[in-house]
């Protein structure tokens, strides 16, 4: 049982850990700090991303700059791990005590909250008792069905990524060229491995993130099926995979469980499934998807890629880019052509994009082809095509194009 000393003991030593911590060189201002906006009364401020990308700095940054008596509160730690629905009672007592020996403002700092049952219902009464919540956490479903109908329309709904290339180039201080973004496609963004340049961190980020948010979360007992799974996963980025051929290639139980699996991975932000588009959404979900890790370094690490796997890494950094965009991805394909990107602000896509580390001789006509062809079937996208470090201005069949180079993308 979860005592009320534990919550204080556990909340002033967080506390601490933030307070004391004090900007320094390495640190960089995240750029979507700009658009995470303050809580409004009412509504419940949800923040997610994948573990380490950096949630933790921005909530520290957020309490010391606007509210250094805030109420935080990690339930990620051993002392909270027996932590249930009927401790919610327990936790009300150790936020008025907290409040009767700190200035205490009403804001209420939560990570990692989903992890127990019914968190929902705890957090709509303290909405209603005019506090404002912020909530942090290392699953998407938190802005999705795990929301239920508790806090419908009283939630807003932010995510943070690793280091896009622009907060790449500030940690280090980098020019934004072609060496940095070469550098980049290597590295990834996670800030600690950056730091530290240990790619133990990267591999045990990935563990992690498969026993805690993947079988011990959903109570997986073949922890070796989703290991292979996801090792899969991650050589094979930029690939084209389905729910039946996987189960048939790994030898992995049912298709059904396969599709749980992916599902579990999507949620922990460690990977994406990118689906064909198609104006019928029933069509979109029987096509194969393509898969994409959400950091390049990851990949190189996990699966000790060589300097021939550069297309692959290339291809998978745009499509990080597009992700911090919007959610709304699709590749497009006919039996003679494919286009990488199709996405936009809403379920229609505006932009196509086709991805080429190096056109060539060999497959220029392949790529522009795959663009201009997609382009004629939805005459409203905008297209373009995005290579390391090629400019150019090209017609094809009445259309034209841009070839603009990374830095240029990614800017």
């Amino acid at each position: 049982m979860t005592t009320k000393q534990d919550i204080l003991t556990t909340v002033n030593k967080q506390r601490s850990l933030i307070l004391q911590s004090e900007k320094n060189n390495s640190e960089v201002t995240r750029e979507c700090n700009k658009s995470i906006e303050r809580p409004v009364p009412q509504f419940a401020r949800i923040i997610t991303g994948i573990r380490r990308c950096g949630k933790s700095t921005f909530v520290s940054q957020d309490i010391k700059l606007n509210s250094r008596d805030a109420f935080y509160l990690n339930f990620d730690e051993p002392v909270l791990s027996d932590f249930n629905t009927s401790d919610f009672a327990i936790l009300d007592e150790a936020i008025e005590e907290f409040r009767k020996n700190h200035n205490m403002t009403k804001d209420l700092y939560f990570d990692e909250i989903q992890i127990v049952e019914n968190w929902e219902t705890y957090v709509n009464s303290k909405l209603k008792e005019g506090f404002l919540v912020t909530v942090t956490g290392s699953n998407a479903s938190l802005l999705s069905q795990e929301l239920g109908t508790r806090l419908t329309g009283r939630h807003l709904d932010y995510e943070i990524f690793p280091f896009n290339f622009s907060e790449y180039c500030k940690f280090y201080k980098f020019k934004k060229n072609t060496e940095a973004f070469d550098k980049y496609l290597t590295e990834g963004g996670f800030p600690e491995f950056l730091q530290y340049q240990n790619n133990q961190i990267l591999k045990q980020l990935f563990d992690d993130i498969l026993f805690r948010d993947i079988i011990v979360r959903y109570g997986i007992k073949d922890s070796k099926s989703v290991r292979t799974l996801a090792a899969y996963l991650c050589s094979n980025c930029g690939n084209l995979i389905s729910g039946t051929k996987l189960s048939s290639q790994l030898g992995l139980k049912t298709t059904a469980t396969i599709l749980d699996y992916l599902s579990f991975l999507e949620n922990s932000y460690l990977f994406s499934f990118v689906p064909k588009f198609d104006y019928s959404a029933k069509v979109q979900s029987v096509n194969p998807k393509k898969v994409y890790c959400i950091d390049t370094g990851m990949i190189n690490t996990i699966t000790l890629s060589s300097s021939k796997d550069k297309g692959r890494l290339f291809e998978n950094a745009v499509f990080e880019k597009i992700r911090q965009e919007t959610k709304n991805i699709w590749y497009y394909s006919e039996s003679n052509f494919e286009c990488d990107f199709l996405y936009g602000p809403s379920t229609t896509p505006q932009k196509a994009v086709q991805v080429c580390y190096e056109l060539t001789n060999e497959n220029r006509e392949r790529e522009i082809r795959g663009l201009a062809l997609t382009c004629k079937k939805f005459p409203s996208l905008e297209g373009v095509i995005v290579t390391f470090n090629q400019k150019d201005t090209i017609s094809f069949e009445g259309q034209k194009f841009k070839v603009i180079t990374a830095v240029e993308f990614f800017k």
